[in-house]
This record gives structure tokens, C-alpha cells and sequence, in this order.
């Protein structure tokens, strides 16, 4: 009974020390919006060239989705998750080094291998710790975690004020230090579980990826596997690249406005992203949540690029579709395939969301270059929202098709509360 004690004590801190690491991670992925003015008028940087720092985050992880499960299951989630945190922390540093520009893209492309992997090998371990009960809830807060990241990004306009005084490369700093303060947490996992790791459950082997395995996927999955790349392939791209900018630029805000007004997506889901998962968890009705989250996406553009109302109103809508959907689309996927294929499924989804993310990034950079987004021309930023807009309705039309499909013949229980 000692042993069991000391153990529930310990699962905890690992999840702490999970949950920092990944905040440290997330708010450096988030660091490029708040200083891509600095970007385009102290180094001249294109939107192209901004863009393509997030894009190329994205782009090692199209395989690495599929082989991190391979690599995590081979040398343990707590080994993968500290060589992971250090090569995110090496990568935050050349990041921040940053010239000349191919040294910045480089580290923005070592740090995207490191924190995918660090990403999958995280929730792995949490999975295992977990495994006797609360990983619902233990995932959830990580996850809470991960936008409190992303939210301090955003608002480090306004705490951190005086380093963006000093230019784009002191934020660029910050952002690597609480990358290695993540390092020192995963560290500090990687200890607990060579000390205590055997007492817990083992991980389930990853299930090696077959082409043929996705002949028996259902229309359901297929259409809940594209609201999510094309969700992800609208939200992430504008908000943590063009968003601060464009709300400089098009709607007149100073960069600490702009910075608190993109923060509060962030702040809401910290919040919200767990009660909507206990939600979905008490009342089913998933893919109906998920069409009502799909159905705000374009309409949030179509506010943004035709009206001159509030901007809290966009952002209100954006943060109930951002909260909804990661909540509900994962549990909801692997009610959707047999469960020796779920690391298949994941692997796949994940695969084609950063692929998503890497073209959304270069496209709506090349619209704004294109057609000359900027303070002297916000009229140049009109493509983009069409683009995000277009996206949206198309991830709208997914979320229909699968919910026409729960409550038709083919359905899976979707619907259901007893499901999940």
C-alpha cells in the first residue's frame, strides 16, 4: 500500500513536469507573431519568409508521425521526451541566434523534430503513469498546460514589454530559456521514471503503419480526419503567424492590443477545452458539438474580413471552435477504429495536419507578399481571410458529412453518452 501511495504522489509530479515542459515548448512555437513586425522592419523579412518559420516547424513532422511511435516505444517515453526537450532547446537557440536567415529557419526546423516527438512521447508517458485511473483528466490539464504556453506568448508583449524595446532578438531569448527551463522539467521526469518507471503500466507497443490498414477506415473517420487537418490548417496558421499583425495593420491595434486580443483564445481554451471533453463525455451529442465548432470557423473570417464589429466577437467565436474541437475530435477518433488501429490513426492525422500546416503557412504568406498586406495597404490582407474562410467552409462541409452519417445507418455511437 506504501509503494501505491508513493506512486500516486509521483504520477503527479510527472504530470507537472510534463505539463511545464510542454508550456515551454508551445510558447516558443507561439514567439514569431508577437515580433514579426520587428521581423519585417528591422531585418526586412517578407510575410513569405515569416511564414515560413512556422512552415518549416511543420514539415519534419509529416514522417516523423508516423515513425515517433516507432522511435518513442524502441528507447521509452521518458528517454524520447528528454532528447526531445534538448533538441527543442538547441533549435529555440540557433531561433534566436537567427542570423543570418537560413541559421533561423534551420532552428525553427530542429525544433519542430524535437517537439513533435516530445509532444507524442509526453502524452505516452502520461498514458502509462495513468494507466490505473485519471488519465482523462490528467491529459486534459496537460493540455490546459499547453495553451497556458501559448497564452503567456501573446500576452509577453505587455510583461515583457521592455525586451521587444530592445529589438526581435531579446523575445527570441526568452522564449529559448523557458524552452530550457522545460528541458530541466523533462529532465527531472526522465529521473523519476528510471527510478520508479518499471512499478508503473507499460506502454501498449506502437502499431506499425500499413498502407493497407486504411482500407477499412469508415466515411466517418475520413471526414473527421479532414475537419481536423483543415481546422488545424486554418486556426494555427493565422493565429500564431498573421493574427498580431494583421490586427495592427488591417484594425489599426497597437502590438500590446493586438498581442491580448489573440491571447484570449488561448486564456478561454486553457479553461474550457476540459469542461467541453467532460461534456461530450456526460451528453455524447460529439459530432454535433464538433458541426457547431466547425460552422464558426468561416463565418469568424467573413466578420473579420467584411465587418467593422468588435474584434472580441471573432475572437469569442474563434476560442469556442478552438476549445470544442481538440477536446472532442481525438476521443472521438478512436471510437471510430478498431482499437489495434488507433496509433494508425493518430499517425495518419497527424501526419497530414502538419502537411496542412506547412502548405496553409506558405500559401497565406505568398497572398499577403502577393497582393501587399500591410498598414499602408490592409485591403492587401483580403486574400488571406478568403483563403482561412474558404478552408473553414470546407472542414464545415466534413463536420456535416459526419454528422449526417451519426445519425444515419452508418453510424458509431458518436452521438451517444455511453460511447467513450
Amino acid at each position: 500500500m506504501g509503494q501505491t501511495a508513493s506512486l500516486d504522489t509521483l504520477k503527479w509530479l510527472v504530470l507537472a513536469l510534463a505539463a511545464l515542459t510542454i508550456a515551454g515548448s508551445y510558447y516558443s512555437y507561439d514567439a514569431i507573431a508577437p515580433i514579426a513586425g520587428l521581423l519585417r522592419t528591422q531585418r526586412h523579412f517578407s510575410q513569405s519568409q515569416i511564414a515560413s518559420l512556422n512552415a518549416v516547424f511543420s514539415l519534419p513532422n509529416i514522417p516523423l508521425s508516423l515513425a515517433g511511435g516507432v522511435i518513442i516505444d524502441r528507447i521509452g517515453a521518458a528517454t524520447a521526451s528528454f532528447a526531445a526537450a534538448a533538441l527543442s532547446f538547441i533549435g529555440c537557440g540557433l531561433t534566436a541566434i537567427g542570423d543570418p536567415y537560413a541559421l533561423m529557419v534551420t532552428g525553427r526546423l530542429i525544433f519542430g523534430v524535437g517537439t513533435e516527438t516530445l509532444y507524442i512521447a509526453l502524452l505516452v508517458g502520461l498514458s502509462q503513469w495513468f494507466a490505473r485511473g485519471g488519465s482523462a483528466l490528467a491529459i486534459a490539464l496537460f493540455f490546459s498546460m499547453a495553451r497556458v504556453g501559448s497564452y503567456g506568448a501573446d500576452t509577453s508583449t505587455i510583461w515583457a514589454s521592455a525586451l521587444y524595446k530592445a529589438g526581435w532578438q531579446p523575445p527570441l531569448w526568452l522564449a529559448t530559456g523557458l524552452t530550457g527551463v522545460g528541458l530541466i522539467a523533462a529532465t527531472g521526469y526522465w529521473l523519476i521514471d528510471r527510478r520508479a518507471g518499471q512499478h508503473v503500466a507499460a506502454a501498449p507497443r506502437a502499431e506499425q503503419f500499413r498502407w493497407i490498414d486504411l482500407h477499412g477506415f469508415s466515411t466517418s473517420f475520413w471526414d473527421i480526419l479532414w475537419l481536423n487537418v483543415l481546422f488545424a490548417s486554418v486556426f494555427f496558421p493565422f493565429r500564431s503567424t498573421f493574427s498580431i499583425q494583421f490586427f495592427q495593420d488591417a484594425k489599426g491595434l497597437t502590438l500590446d492590443q493586438a498581442g491580448m486580443t489573440n491571447s484570449w483564445v488561448f486564456f478561454a481554451a486553457i479553461i474550457a477545452t476540459p469542461i467541453c471533453g467532460l461534456i461530450a463525455d456526460r451528453f455524447g451529442r460529439r459530432a454535433t458539438l464538433l458541426l457547431i465548432a466547425a460552422a464558426l470557423l468561416p463565418v469568424t473570417f467573413l466578420v473579420l474580413g467584411a465587418t467593422h464589429v468588435s474584434l472580441w466577437i471573432s475572437t469569442a467565436m474563434m476560442g469556442v471552435s478552438f476549445s470544442v474541437i481538440p477536446a472532442v475530435i481525438w476521443p472521438s477518433t478512436a471510437l471510430l477504429v478498431e482499437k489495434n488501429l488507433v496509433g494508425t490513426a493518430f499517425g495518419l492525422i497527424n501526419m497530414l495536419q502538419s502537411l496542412g500546416l506547412t502548405v496553409s503557412n506558405s500559401v497565406a504568406g505568398a497572398l499577403n507578399d502577393r497582393f501587399d498586406a500591410s498598414a499602408a495597404h490592409p485591403a492587401g490582407y483580403a486574400p488571406m481571410l478568403l483563403f482561412f474562410g474558404a478552408v473553414g467552409s470546407v472542414a464545415f462541409v466534413a463536420a456535416l458529412r459526419l454528422w449526417i452519417t451519426e445519425f444515419g445507418a452508418g453510424h458509431h455511437g458518436l452521438e451517444d453518452p455511453r460511447n467513450g
